[in-house]
């Protein structure tokens, strides 16, 4: 049996994030990974050549004081490079007029006056105050990077804005879908406020997309003297006679042992699930883990003219088609990113763009679905979000093709994750202490199922997680 005093297992974001501040600090660390690379979910996807970022590629945390810093300070490795992103993300509805999300609150203010006049007073003092309300609680939770700060579930954002006309609670709505996979009936006034101050100017491209941090971090545990196996995956953990987890074991029959913790890169169903075992699962935790879901996500891999890419009046836009006033977050709504142009990886006059739908992700997965019917309903997903795209997007014309798509079984199938479900819950999981730890003394987990979403979430988790184990 092989011995680390660390065994992660997983390569995504949260799993490096611990594993590269362990080795950083002296600890015998090694990650564990089932894929041939590294990164998880927001792993890059070559399609003929052209490179496309699975993400939504807005990222949070950077910044003089923000987690990143701290993160790459005691690193050894550079950190990417970052764009300030303003504006940060554009709103198209099918009409095609757009309203801007970025830093100048004065735009905001008049287009507020100008989409919602029903309402533009009252609107105009919610953002104001939600502004104020994230931006201390930003101060906060940078002022303190090792505690992790737990979001109050009450009041609900729901309280708060129950009042307000349809179509403004749609139009917020869609913004918290894309930035929390919640919308106001079910999202908390902290949870909301972090949210959308962090859109109206904190946020950040990434050049290379959230696969270069993964790389990074990869490198960073590798020049620290860190091991990362690929191509390993894990089957259970290792317990001793008395009941203590001492390591893993390989699908292929190894033994790995951790004689310090072992840390989850999995989701909560897997962490116990499939690592810990049903068997040792209590009943309130299978009970609790029946009820939690997540979305799943439908991507269009798209190739476009570089011409009609250079002349696009946004990198990112959330596409909306709004019907009555109300918006359906499964079918009437896409998120455009066609990244930092400076860093868009091309073949020719081509450029990569990645358009992003949410889907059920259940629905993929009926045991009476065949191979036929399968595809039929890929094709149908993606009819319906190319009619969306050019119904909000006509200057696109002929000047787009579709390249590939990626449905919740290949996430699925890339992952492993539970139904491919992907990104934060939707639903409420009660954890004990910090959210990192299980219900095994020795098992720690890191991951987006059990932390606010979002990769800035799941760093945060990380340091504070190396942070309590160094």
């Amino acid at each position: 049996m092989t011995d680390y005093e660390i065994v992660v297992v997983g390569a995504g974001i949260g799993g490096l994030t611990t594993a590269a501040l362990l080795a950083a600090r002296g600890m015998n660390v090694c990650v564990l990974e089932r894929q041939s690379a590294v990164g998880g979910c927001v792993s890059g996807v070559e399609k003929f050549g052209l490179t496309f970022e699975p993400s939504d590629g807005l990222h949070a945390g950077w910044g003089a004081v923000g987690i990143y810093e701290r993160l790459f300070a005691e690193l050894r490795v550079e950190p990417p490079k970052i764009v300030p992103l303003d504006p940060t993300y554009s709103i198209r509805f099918s009409n095609q007029s757009e309203f801007t999300v970025g830093r100048d609150n004065r735009q905001r203010d008049e287009q507020l006056r100008q989409f919602f006049p029903e309402c533009a007073i009252d609107a105009i003092d919610f953002y104001e105050e939600i502004s104020r309300a994230g931006d201390e609680l930003h101060e906060q939770i940078d002022s303190q990077p090792d505690v992790v700060w737990p979001l109050r579930t009450l009041p609900s954002l729901d309280d708060r804005i129950k009042n307000f006309p349809l179509a403004f609670r749609s139009f917020l709505d869609a913004q918290l879908q894309l930035l929390t996979q919640n919308t106001s009936d079910e999202i908390s006034y902290d949870h909301a406020a972090l949210a959308l101050s962090t859109a109206h100017g904190k946020m950040f491209a990434v050049e290379g997309g959230a696969a270069s941090i993964a790389n990074k971090l990869a490198q960073s545990i590798k020049n620290s003297g860190g091991r990362i196996r690929l191509d390993a995956p894990v089957l259970r953990l290792a317990y001793d006679a008395s009941g203590n987890a001492i390591g893993v074991d390989l699908l292929s029959g190894e033994r790995v042992g951790a004689s310090k913790a072992i840390v989850s890169n999995l989701t909560l169903w897997d962490t116990y699930g499939k690592l810990i075992g049903l068997s040792r699962t209590s009943v309130p935790i299978r009970t609790t883990l029946k009820t939690l879901t997540s979305w799943g996500a439908y991507l269009l891999f798209l190739s476009l003219d570089r011409d009609k890419f250079e002349a696009m009046p946004a990198e990112r836009l959330l596409l909306l088609d709004q019907q009555n006033s109300e918006i359906d977050l499964a079918t009437n709504m896409l998120f455009w990113n066609a990244g930092a142009r400076p860093v868009a990886v091309s073949e020719g006059n081509r450029r990569a763009v990645t358009v992003h739908a949410f889907t059920e992700a259940e629905e993929w997965f009926s045991f009476h679905t065949d191979a036929e019917d399968l595809e039929q309903k890929d094709q149908a997903t993606m009819e319906r979000c190319w009619t969306l795209l050019h119904k909000a997007m006509p200057e696109l014309g002929d000047s787009i093709e579709i390249i590939d798509t990626m449905t919740p079984r290949d996430y699925y199938e890339q992952t492993r994750r539970k139904f491919g479900m992907v990104g934060g819950r939707r639903s409420h999981f009660a954890g004990q202490g910090q959210p990192f730890l299980t219900s095994i003394p020795q098992l720690f987990i890191v991951s987006d199922t059990v932390t606010y979403g979002r990769l800035e979430g799941v760093t945060r988790l990380a340091w504070a997680l190396a942070s309590y184990l160094s």
